[in-house]
């Protein structure tokens, strides 16, 4: 996947929003913390025919119900703190006191990251108001809101579980570890696994491994591993399994979209999904993957499902996320030409011939518009994604990517004017760039990266995808990156009309460097390691190519009037430079060298320059921007007639943060809160 201010605020109240009152639309709707909470427009929607708009509302209602998995899989407490934290919200008394406005933050920032761990760091939060105010709270709160049936429906027994949970700052510290010597898996709070150790884990997958098999499967991929009595067993999230009761939910809606299926083979894709859900058999996800990357005529399309495998330090267990969408059938042409020239792009890859694919098969691209975001997609969501993952489906039956323009967009609109490009480039000239191709440019790199990049290469035989462990998802991350990179400096995509002309590359390039080398250091606290593996690999790159081109002044940081900045003297270089990285990476991914995977992400991805990083939060700070951002959803509302049929779906922009969070809260949550 890839990953990314606006001068209005509040809640907002605007509808059905024209083309015309473009400039009346709100972006920004909340912001604390270090967080701002946006909204996103549908365009398009109003367009589709009365089963693509059912179609949509229901796929998105599935979405929706999935919320409370990822909160449980994020950390075995997430729901109980939620819904004690969301209790108090509604029924304290004194709204206007300090402690009450520090509580609120913390539950908006526990919302927003799905849980009580930063959604980009993993980090704890640490509440800024006092364990008495929120003991003192509970006691005050009706019995009704709070979640006491699993503690014996005792408040004094609800505190003595999660006072500790989330006061203790030694006590479920990191969500997801990667420190090395660390047993990743003990020292983790996720709840992808319980009283096991890393030692049992790897042990435990090993066995059940095939080496020589060419159609693998994900094992873990959908699954609590525990172990109880002495004994280890998997937890398969399915209906009658784990998370049974928010599954049965999602596939009510799941039964509805396939009845209003645009065609036969979406129709497919659903019912399959739907006996994943019933079965949990992994060979049946990959049935359903191969179904869903076959389907290239629908136009609209979503992910539900557990998908994404960050959130684990081994990179086995998956999130549960959706996201439900529908193409663009304008943008889509560019990455239609992306697509179209797929082998010409793999076949003058600086990579060496072994790693190549030699036919590359079934890539498709297209640019979406999103119209729900959930699970590990909200509120903080992709950019681009390119799935499946699986190594073998990709080689065999290709991948589908997909370019998010809807959210780049409402990025892009809401950021302009908050004085970022002025506070950290060096000269108007890179200013100007960014300004007239920032948009185009950073949309063809999502474009390269997930259409292209993480399609591009292959695994020598014998070696499993897992091979790198800890660092697979950045040096994935990585190698895409780096061929978008490489390529969005090419000729070729001048001559393809997808760049105006040879200059406007230079705009990402100045972009990502910056971004790479300084202000994404806004996002980490003083102190810490670079742990999330989109940061680890774009500080990888970035300063690789500062190191490696220092004997020729390729990339420098200059000092003026006392602060640093980004000064790239020779782009051509440096995409020479790019090209010799991405060579490096794609051999590192195809052997499953894992020595020199660990070497380049310690040596260059995770360890912060202390002076730097001080500067650019001070420079940052002034700026008074938010260094996160995330989305509420639209809300989409059935139109019915004296019958009870839908007629219409329409679609509105008015809900707050606040709002949408409670809502949600109780219209959506239907786990225990202890799983």
């Amino acid at each position: 996947m890839t990953y990314l201010l606006s001068a209005c605020g509040g809640g907002g109240n605007n509808t059905n929003i024209s083309a015309p009152e473009e400039e009346q639309f709100c972006y920004s709707v909340d912001k604390f913390a270090d967080i701002e909470v946006l909204r996103y427009k549908v365009p398009g929607f109003e367009e589709l025919s009365l089963n693509q708009k059912k179609l949509v509302y229901f796929l998105s209602q599935a979405a929706l119900e999935g919320r409370d998995i990822l909160f449980d899989q994020n950390n075995k407490y997430n729901l109980t703190i939620r819904k004690t934290l969301e209790g108090i919200y509604e029924s304290y008394p004194n709204k206007d006191s300090e402690e009450f406005k520090a509580m609120e933050t913390y539950l908006k920032r526990v919302w927003f990251s799905n849980g009580i761990h930063h959604h980009y760091a993993t980090d704890k939060f640490r509440p800024e108001f006092t364990e008495k105010f929120f003991q003192e709270a509970i006691m005050q709160t009706n019995d009704s809101l709070l979640p006491l049936q699993a503690y014996g429906n005792d408040k004094k027994k609800l505190i003595e579980a999660i006072t500790p949970v989330i006061f203790d700052t030694t006590l479920y510290a990191k969500r997801v570890n990667q420190a090395e010597g660390a047993d990743l898996i003990t020292s983790s709070a996720n709840n992808y696994y319980e009283n096991v150790t890393e030692k049992e884990v790897d042990a435990f997958y090993d066995a059940m491994r095939d080496t020589t098999d060419a159609t693998p499967i994900s094992y873990g991929l959908n699954s609590k591993l525990t172990k109880e009595n002495g004994k280890l067993i998997e937890k398969t999230w399915k209906v009658g399994g784990m998370y049974t009761a928010a599954i049965e939910k999602i596939l009510f809606w799941l039964e509805k979209a396939k009845d209003v299926a645009e065609n036969d083979k979406q129709k497919a894709v659903i019912e399959k999904l739907i006996e994943f859900y019933h079965t949990g058999d992994l060979k049946t996800f990959d049935e359903y993957s191969i179904l869903w990357v076959k389907d290239q005529d629908s136009r609209i399309d979503f992910v539900n499902g557990f998908i994404e495998t960050y959130g684990d330090p081994l990179g086995l267990k998956a999130s549960w996320e959706s996201i439900v969408n529908f193409k663009n059938i304008e943008a889509t042409r560019r990455t239609e030409t992306i697509s179209q020239n797929a082998q010409w792009f793999e076949d003058h890859s600086p990579v060496a011939q072994e790693f190549k694919k030699p036919q590359v098969k079934g890539v498709s691209a297209k640019v979406i518009t999103t119209a729900i975001l959930a699970g590990d997609c909200y509120p903080a969501t992709p950019i681009g994604i390119n799935l499946p993952n699986s190594n073998w489906i990709r080689q065999l039956h290709g991948s589908k990517s997909v370019t998010i323009e809807n959210i780049t967009d409402a990025y892009d609109k809401a950021a302009r004017g908050n004085g970022f490009k002025e506070e950290f480039a060096w000269s108007q000239e890179e200013i100007d760039r960014m300004n007239q191709y920032g948009f185009i440019t950073d949309n063809i790199h999502t474009d390269l990266h997930e259409c292209l990049g993480h399609g591009s290469g292959q695994l020598l035989p014998g070696v499993s995808q897992d091979a790198l462990r800890a660092y697979g998802a950045t040096i994935e991350e990585a190698r895409a990156d780096l061929f978008g990179l490489y390529y969005e400096a090419d000729d070729k995509l001048v001559e393809l009309g997808l760049l105006p002309n040879k200059e406007a590359y230079k705009a990402e390039y100045y972009s990502y460097m910056m971004n790479g080398l300084m202000t994404q250091l806004m996002r980490i606290e003083p102190g810490n390691d670079i742990e999330e593996a989109h940061m680890r690999n774009r500080q990888l790159i970035a300063r690789w190519i500062l190191e490696k081109g220092a004997p020729e002044k390729v990339v420098e940081l200059k000092k003026r009037d006392g602060k640093t900045f980004v000064v790239i003297n020779d782009y051509e270089k440096m995409r020479n430079l790019v090209g010799q990285l991405l060579a490096e990476i794609q051999r590192i991914k195809s052997e499953g060298d894992f020595e020199g995977a660990k070497n380049l992400v310690e040596t260059y991805g995770v360890k912060v320059d202390e002076a730097l990083h001080k500067e650019v939060k001070e420079r940052y700070a002034k700026l008074k921007l938010a260094p996160y951002k995330g989305f509420v959803n639209p809300v989409y509302e059935p139109v019915v007639n004296a019958a009870g049929e839908i007629t219409d779906i329409k679609v509105r922009y008015d809900e707050g943060y606040i709002e949408q969070m409670l809502r949600y809260g109780k219209e959506n949550s239907h786990l225990p809160v202890l799983n």
